[in-house]
């Protein structure tokens, strides 16, 4: 360490010489030939690697590294980082406003704040281990700079690319990056490229490190997926300051600590010598304002707008009214003169006519609306989080209210994600549940412990829950941990026999590949015998059984024709509810006989003695089937969309209750789907895509381009009436652009990625399907607590309008003064949005169906409970401003002098206003005319609270408030007055209760959605594609997409075209101008030729980040869809190898970013190179 901290201090000094100057020369390798080098997979990078540097080891000293010491010339980049009252209205209304503001801008900091530490949490709780100094040490991984040497161990996720130095039977998990399954095995000869953002899954080893942050395969995905583009401007903008001339960039990967920094070269688009014009359009584009907002802001909105222009309308003529009437009847009818003295009086009552005008405006346009949809919005998201729903849009809360279609993974998500033995097959009879260990035989039970304890990898285990009741962790091998759960629930105990028997034990093992099978473990007996346990798929281990245990545990002979009852009787019926069959067997070599040759595996593993045969599958979790029969219920259409086989898919939809008996539904596989989508060119058709998506039940064998093809097509579809609201489900790296499409992206929380995490609106942070309907419930929700706001507000607009309107036409003032109004729509309906906001929802909600895109906010019915207490309370108001003097025998507070003090007549007018509105709030909590309005009312004690303390309030600004607020003491005699007219708007809203709305026909609706026609010409102009709603709401993901692709095509030196079955090589170089796009259409179409020759190949499941799949693994459609043991953990020189990947596709990444990547072609790989559902094809697509 102490070498460490001198180089430290010996390269500090010269850090900002060597920032100035071009790298290469203190580097044998540039940050350019690294990003080349991992775009690389398997033989292709070994055969790079050992052109350019010979070996890893070339790399290391080429990096100044030791594969034992760290890099001693690295050192860690640095964070860049009216007489006395008059002033009362106006500043009443300034701090109202401020207060409005304050509120809107704390609750959006608080929400970022709630999500930033939750990310920053889980980041500075990742270590990694290094060896610095020659030292084993942990350190964060975002301290892990290029030329580190990483430890990497089993359970690790990698946080950097890098090259593999040391390896022990190392095999990784790539499904985050590449969507397939299978475990792919890294050495030093085949494949030793090490990816970030994929899993550790066996072995061990060390690596070098190569690329990290936004270098790294997850980091340049979520580059593509636009994280962190407002640091790739402010960056840019410094950089450009700073100097102009060329940097290489190689000693800033090196140099940073964090992702963050030097982010904004990498993340803008490189540039070609003509691409200072690409580069400004890109940074308009990037900079427009993102115009469309949510469904209910675009109505809010529209509805605010409507009611504005209303008001100033009002207002205007208010004035105008006030003035010519004064005019007049000073001027016309007194017959007075305009005496220069008199101008100042003159001057004050204009002044006042302005300040009622500006009163009738104040009433007329809903103030506190937008903040009673943000404290909707995060209150729900609150209460949202206690129910596993962490919301990153707010506006994604209320969408999901709207929602009308879900499109769900089912592993981990409908499914409990723990592989569990269900079904069993002992001592000659079928338990249809885990039998009781007493049912067992001794002897057998005694076999089935030992068995299953050795027989399974060690690395394999069951540890204790992290938190108190929750769920056991399985770690290592699913299948094999289901096997060890098996004898857990047979209360027995796996780890004595481990102990028993160590590892180093084990006399020999035949590991499982895809070509066995199987797994078998030999032991060597104390007497000098051998007994090899065995476990397998269940139709090649019941093949090599001869013997089978009997009901009393005693081995009998096991015929062919028994096999053949078996699989009748026991493994096809498991196989159809989509088990995982496996069958446990073992064979004695007794201690006479010579010793067998243990390398001839087929004569070892035969005349094997059947133990059971066990059904596995990953259970359905419990409360699903009853949250998708309440989605079904209230108008949601549930998808399953599954990598997973079609058998598999099928039972697990039906146990959902997402498929049901007799119906008329499709269950397809991703390449079926993919030929009834495609025209003869193999274009995708939305013609095509309404055909199916309607009756579209699951999706099986389904690619992440599959994912988002369908997610698009439902979403522009125009089939029916209304535009899906389509919410979907992913937890890849590569489920990031179906997540960026949805109009509602749930993420995993659990086993999501950061990259779906960032493209994602929710996070569901127990990754459990009830968890999205408690979603469209609280969405739901907010609507219709923003709806019975609405009524609320409206009801005292339409009132105070009318009043302010009318009293100052007919007595030259308003009843109503600024500050009142103030108080009744800043302050108490702020209260009321707050009271209305937090009715908690309630299953009824799920009881009807979405309100769709287009429908108004403000249904008829609610229009009638608006207008209906508006009569009553005009009637009322009205009655008291012009004979409430001789009702209470007070003077009259008409025709008042300019400066008088308050009277008592109105100030009995605005407490009867205000009271009348107190009870209203009671009626607008329920608003499809239901006659109970106080159902549920002590649920909501906000509610309640709210309501009692306003009241408090208003006896306090009555009794007290004086002058400010316009206001005389009111005799016990008033006050009761105006509690009883106030409390008559509740019986009166019985009496509207009693009309039916069908018989008002005269009543119109209002706030509707934007519709297609009304979008601005001008927007429509930008960009033809994008009418639709839910793309231009995405206006930036499309615009990142059109990066990544430019990209590919900007940096390539040499593009291999296919034409008429031979390979051509031919530059084809980035032309300024017309000439460029001519050049783009050519490589486009240069890969679609490709694209569409492998139509009926088996569906590439490719990423958007790795085109490169295995050329040994094909699917075998040919084989039976009976589900075999753990294909995941086949290795890879399987021929025979299911649920696998086509061929090798040349373009290793849709990131490529450097000159000089020479591609060549073969045309035997180019048939199911980039198929349809590939990610060039996405990217196409978007084109």
């Amino acid at each position: 360490m102490g070498d460490m901290a001198n180089n430290s201090v010996l390269y500090s000094g010269v850090k900002n010489s060597l920032k100035e100057a071009n790298h290469d020369g203190d580097f044998g390798i540039t940050l350019a030939e690294l990003r080349v080098l991992m775009d690389l997979r398997s033989t292709d990078a070994l055969r790079k690697i050992q052109e350019s540097y010979g070996d890893v080891y070339g790399i290391c000293t080429r990096l100044k590294t030791s594969p034992n010491e760290v890099c001693g010339e690295v050192s860690v980049g640095e964070e860049e980082g009216e007489g006395e009252t008059g002033w009362i209205e106006g500043a009443a209304i300034l701090l109202s406003v401020v207060c409005v503001v304050l509120v809107t801008a704390f609750n959006d900091w608080s929400k970022e704040k709630q999500f930033r530490g939750l990310q920053s949490r889980i980041e500075q709780e990742q270590k990694f281990t290094v060896i610095r100094g020659g030292q084993v040490i942990q350190i964060p991984v975002a301290d892990i700079i290029v030329g580190d040497i990483a430890q990497v161990k089993y359970g690790d996720l990698l946080p950097a690319d890098g090259i593999l130095i040391q390896g022990n039977d190392l095999k990784i998990d790539e499904s985050s990056l590449t969507g397939e399954s299978d475990h792919v095995r890294k050495s030093l000869d085949k494949d030793p490229l090490l990816l970030s953002g994929t899993h550790v899954m066996e072995g061990s080893g060390r690596m070098v490190v190569t690329a990290v942050g936004i270098n790294s395969q997850t980091g340049i995905i979520f580059t593509l997926l636009g994280a962190g583009g407002e640091e790739e401007e402010k960056k840019d903008e410094k950089k450009k300051e700073k100097k102009n001339k060329k940097q290489d960039g190689a000693i800033e990967n090196r140099n940073k600590a964090k992702a963050q920094d030097g982010a904004a070269m990498e993340m803008q688009p490189l540039k070609s010598e003509d691409g200072g014009d690409g580069d400004e359009k890109d940074k308009k584009k990037s900079n427009l304002p993102k115009k469309e907002k949510s469904v209910l802001q675009g109505k809010l909105t529209k509805l605010a707008v409507q009611i504005g222009k209303a008001g100033l309308l009002m207002s205007a003529i208010t004035v105008i009214i006030l003035v010519l009437y004064f005019v007049i009847d000073t001027f016309w009818v007194q017959k007075r003169q305009w005496l220069a003295e008199c101008t100042p009086i003159y001057i004050q009552y204009f002044v006042k006519f302005f300040i009622i005008g500006v009163t009738v405006l104040v009433v007329a346009v809903p103030e506190g609306l937008p903040l009673a949809v943000t404290i909707s919005l995060a209150y729900s998201v609150k209460k949202m989080m206690k129910d596993n729903n962490l919301v990153r849009h707010l506006d994604a809360c209320e969408t999901m209210g709207n929602a009308t279609a879900i499109c769900s993974d089912k592993t981990g998500t409908l499914t409990m994600n723990r592989m569990t033995v269900v079904q069993a097959y002992i001592n000659e009879k079928h338990y249809k549940k885990v039998p009781e260990p007493e049912a067992i035989p001794p002897n057998i039970l005694s076999y089935l412990v030992t068995g299953i304890s050795v027989n399974c990898a060690y690395t394999s285990k069951i540890l204790p829950p992290e938190k108190e009741g929750g769920l056991p962790r399985h770690v290592g091998n699913k299948t094999e941990c289901a096997l060890l759960g098996f004898l857990l629930d047979l209360k027995r105990d796996y780890q004595d026999v481990r102990n028993e028997i160590p590892e180093e034990s084990l006399y020999k093992v035949y590991t499982f590949n895809s070509v066995r099978k199987s797994m078998s473990t030999v032991l060597k007996n104390s007497d000098g015998s051998y007994r090899i346990f065995s476990k397998g798929a269940s139709e090649i281990i019941l093949k090599k059984c001869f013997k089978i245990l009997s009901a009393n545990g005693e081995a009998k002979v096991f015929r062919p024709r028994d096999r053949d009852d078996i699989i009748k009787t026991v493994i096809e019926p498991m196989a159809s509810e989509g088990l995982r069959t496996i069958c446990l067997a073992f064979r004695d070599f007794p201690a006479g006989e010579p010793e067998p040759d243990w390398d001839n595996e087929n004569d070892i593993v035969t005349g094997l003695t059947c133990i059971a045969v066990v059904g596995i599958e990953d259970p359905v979790r419990p409360e699903v089937p009853d949250a998708i029969k309440k989605c079904q219920k209230a108008g949601i259409t549930v998808r399953m969309v599954t990598g997973d086989n079609i058998n598999t898919a099928r039972a697990i939809a039906s146990k959902c209750g997402i498929l049901h008996p007799g119906e008329d539904f499709l269950c397809i596989e991703g390449k079926d789907f993919n030929r009834r989508i495609r025209n003869e060119k193999g274009e995708i058709e939305q013609e095509r895509i309404d055909k199916i998506w309607p009756k579209l039940r699951v999706l099986a064998r389904s690619s992440p381009t599959d994912k988002h093809t369908l997610v698009k097509g439902i979403i522009d579809s125009t089939v029916s009436d209304q535009r899906q609201v389509v919410a979907v489900t992913g937890d890849g790296t590569n489920d990031g652009p179906a997540l960026k499409k949805a109009d509602v992206g749930f993420a995993m929380g659990i086993a999501g990625t950061d990259v779906a995490k960032e493209a994602s609106d929710i996070i569901l942070t127990d990754d459990n399907f009830t968890s999205i309907v408690k979603a469209v419930m609280w969405g739901r929700n907010v609507y219709d607590s923003i709806s019975k706001f609405l009524q609320f507000q409206l009801t005292v607009n339409v009132v105070a309008v009318i009043v302010a309107f009318t009293g100052a036409c007919i007595t030259q003032d308003s009843p109503l003064k600024a500050v009142q109004m103030l108080w009744v729509n800043l302050i108490m309906d702020t209260l009321a949005s707050l009271a209305l906001a937090t009715e908690p929802p309630t299953e009824s909600l799920l009881l009807r169906k979405p309100y769709g895109r287009n429908k108004p906010l403000i249904s008829r019915t609610m229009m009638k409970n608006i207008l209906g207490h508006a009569f009553y309370q005009l009637v009322v108001v009205f009655t008291l401003l012009f004979a409430g003097e001789k009702f209470f025998d007070i003077d009259s507070g008409r025709n008042a002098p300019l400066h008088a003090p308050p009277s008592e007549h109105y100030t009995i007018v605005f407490n009867t206003f205000v009271l009348m509105q107190l009870f209203n709030e009671i009626n607008a909590r329920k608003i499809h005319g239901e006659r109970n309005v106080f159902e549920g009312i002590f649920n909501n004690i906000i509610f309640c609270t709210i309501v009692l303390g306003t009241f408090v309030v208003q006896i306090i600004i009555v009794q007290f408030g004086g002058k400010p607020f316009s206001c005389s003491e009111l005799s016990i005699e008033q006050w009761l007055w105006s509690v009883f007219l106030g409390m008559g708007t509740l019986l009166w809203g019985q009496l509207i209760s009693t009309i039916p709305t069908s018989r008002l026909k005269f009543l119109k609706e209002a706030g509707h959605g934007t519709q297609k026609e009304e979008i601005p010409e001008e927007e429509l102009a930008e960009d033809v594609e994008e009418i639709d709603h839910a793309e231009r709401e995405l206006r930036r993901g499309q615009i990142l997409w059109f990066r990544g692709l430019n990209r590919i095509q900007t940096q390539m030196d040499v593009v291999n075209a296919f034409q008429s079955g031979s390979s051509i090589q031919g530059a084809l170089r980035r032309q300024p101008s017309i000439a460029s796009q001519h050049h783009d259409i050519r490589v486009v179409n240069a890969f679609r030729s490709s694209l569409y020759e492998g139509l009926e190949k088996p569906e590439s499941r490719s990423s958007i980040h790795n085109f490169m799949t295995h050329p040994e693994f094909r699917i075998e459609d040919s084989e039976p869809h009976i589900p075999l043991i753990d294909d995941t953990d086949a290795e890879d020189d399987a021929p025979t190898k299911r649920n696998s990947s086509p061929p090798p596709s040349p373009n290793k990444n849709n990131n490529a970013v450097d000159s000089g990547i020479y591609l060549t072609i073969e045309m035997n790989k180019s048939a199911t190179s980039s198929s349809p559902g590939s990610p060039l094809h996405s990217l196409e697509t978007s084109l």
